[in-house]
């Protein structure tokens, strides 16, 4: 009877598949890997809010902000910006990058590759704002853990960095799907928010991740969602035009929240000024009302159920948002995800009030104007409809929410955009208006590392060669010829193969060539040489685009190895290989 053999597993061979554009069984194992870890970092993160709620909150609630005397729940964000700016600002600036801004810049500039030290002040900084009672968010802090704990096993396994990008959505989406229990949204905020793009390749292993999250998450959570939404329908068309009207007034609140957080005058105060504003203000509101404090999931689920008083509406609408905003500018980094829907819930729901005092026959059940205040609010600040809607579908597990929902997010996408003049909040426009990972030429680049484009067939050799060593060299049947300037040297130009060998065949142009040691120059060889520059295997064909421009060349020889004496040249890559490459996709 036959044997049935196994195929054998190869790292080496793992990351080589990995390199092309078409590694998907590949990137959909790291994908349910990263699921796993990004969901266990989450509710780690979520173990620690409660255990410091257990310490110092009322009935161990870390939101129970409202359970506390009025000087010590002022006095916690005293004591939070203290910490933060003793132990914060004591790191160099680079060290206090923190949140979904900080991911989506290393995954722009950086091959999403993730410092140690940020990803430490994290779990301390996060933990600090939201029990020290300043407005902030879990969201944020749980995106950069999982994003980095994904894009950190990749880097332990030297994974290219095509795929650190697709682990960098994956541990994005399995946080924002173990915080709400909304693996949908989680997928589509990765890749509307944070990637910037969609494809089937990387849509696969970000699903199985976002999923692995909230598997993690219901094991210790249960099934319920983060946020109990009561079932709300839209009744009469009538409300239509009062929805277009809220959601206008909602697209305006996003607008000054953008610009208040971007305000220029704030960031250029002295920090212990700044640190100081932040402290104050946010101690003398929650002196008087503590719902403006923490994440405000407990004030959120009260303006569902239309349970809260005008004024405390008011005080969620105005000074929340002023209040993250203004902690924003300030330099603290904290999430504001969590904030955003509290802000946009309130609003929703004053507009209601107000849409039954003017017109009584609309009548809604409570918390449908507060449910697409919610979205408009999240669809507005950070540009992403389609996050926005499939977080209320998930919220409320109601397909009729959706049409209302639709009008309410576009209407307020489009006012914050057009009339307020904001872009996403965490996106920085460029001078050619689009970011870098918005434009398609990079997009399509970063999906592919070079060791699918590479040129495998080449030999290196000294610039001085023998009429014998000429011909050993073409044995190998080279497509490339790595010139040395002197011995041990890296490559500096590449000669076609096919060149050298046209010279040997000419006699008179060999001639010619040949110095009075019988020694042929093959810098002499008539051809087209290559100036090189070095580049890492790791690298995507991005990388390689860019480090062919910065350098001026046309071609670059590929390493590999850790150490500098000891790196080998695996392959060349020429900038024709990079454009054919795009023409051909």
């Amino acid at each position: 009877m036959p044997r049935l053999s196994l195929p054998s597993f190869s790292l080496e061979g793992f990351r080589r598949k990995l390199a092309s554009v078409d590694a998907l069984p590949q990137l959909c194992v790291l994908g349910v890997i990263s699921g796993v870890v990004t969901g266990a970092v989450m509710v780690g993160f979520r173990l620690l809010l409660e255990l410091g709620g257990l310490l110092f909150m009322p009935a161990g609630n870390h939101e129970a902000f409202e359970g506390l005397a009025p000087q010590f729940r002022a006095a916690l964000p005293l004591i939070a910006v203290a910490l933060i700016g003793i132990f914060l600002w004591r790191q160099p600036a680079a060290a206090r990058k923190l949140g979904v801004a900080h991911v989506i810049e290393r995954l722009t500039y950086h091959q999403g590759r993730f410092p140690l030290r940020n990803w430490i002040n994290q779990w301390w900084v996060g933990v600090a704002t939201v029990l020290g009672g300043l407005s902030a968010g879990r969201e944020g802090p749980a995106i950069h853990l999982g994003a980095a704990a994904a894009s950190g096993l990749g880097q332990r396994l030297r994974l290219p960095h095509n795929s650190l990008r697709v682990l960098v959505a994956c541990g994005t989406a399995a946080g924002i799907s173990a915080s709400f229990n909304t693996p949908i949204a989680g997928v589509i905020f990765a890749m509307e928010v944070v990637m910037m793009e969609y494809t089937i390749a990387g849509f696969m292993p970000v699903i199985l991740a976002s999923t692995m999250g909230a598997l993690m998450a219901m094991l210790v959570y249960g099934s319920e969602p983060a946020i109990q939404v009561p079932s709300v329908s839209l009744g009469s068309l009538m409300n239509l035009p009062w929805i277009v009207i809220t959601a206008l007034f909602i697209g305006l609140l996003a607008g000054a929240f953008i610009h208040v957080s971007r305000s220029e005058r704030l960031s250029g105060l002295p920090v212990v000024l700044r640190l100081a504003l932040v402290a104050l203000a946010t101690a003398a509101v929650a002196w008087w009302y503590p719902d403006v404090q923490g994440i405000g999931y407990d004030s959120l689920d009260a303006s569902l159920a239309g349970s809260l008083s005008v004024d405390v509406l008011l005080a969620l609408v105005v000074a929340k948002l002023l209040l993250t905003a203004v902690t924003v500018a300030s330099g603290i980094p904290i999430g504001i995800i969590g904030p955003v829907l509290v802000v946009g819930a309130a609003a929703g729901a004053l507009a209601d009030l107000v849409g039954a005092w003017l017109f009584p026959q609309l009548g809604v059940e409570p918390g449908f104007y507060a449910m697409l205040g919610m979205a408009a609010m999240m669809g507005a600040v950070l540009q992403a409809p389609l996050a926005a809607l499939m977080a209320l579908l998930e919220l409320t597990h109601n397909p009729n929410i959706i049409l209302p929902g639709m009008l309410a997010v576009v209407v307020s996408g489009l006012t914050a955009r057009q009339l307020c003049r904001c872009d996403g909040f965490f996106i920085s426009v460029t001078r050619h208006g689009l970011h870098p990972l918005q434009q398609p030429l990079m997009q399509a680049l970063s999906r592919v590392s070079v060791p699918a484009v590479m040129e495998r067939s080449f030999v290196s050799t000294p610039r001085m060669v023998t009429r014998d060593q000429a011909r050993t060299l073409l044995d190998a049947k080279p497509a490339w010829i790595l010139i040395l300037r002197s011995t041990g040297d890296k490559p500096t130009l590449a000669l076609k193969a096919a060149d050298l060998a046209r010279a040997l065949i000419d006699d008179k142009e060999l001639e010619e060539i040949t110095t009075e040691e019988a020694l042929i120059d093959l810098l002499e060889v008539p051809g087209l040489r290559l100036e090189m520059a070095p580049i890492h295997l790791q690298a995507t064909l991005s990388e390689a685009f860019e480090r062919l421009n910065e350098q001026a060349v046309d071609a670059l020889y590929v390493e590999y190895g850790r150490r500098p004496k000891h790196k080998r040249i695996s392959g060349i890559i020429t900038r024709g290989a990079i454009e054919r490459y795009y023409s051909l996709k």
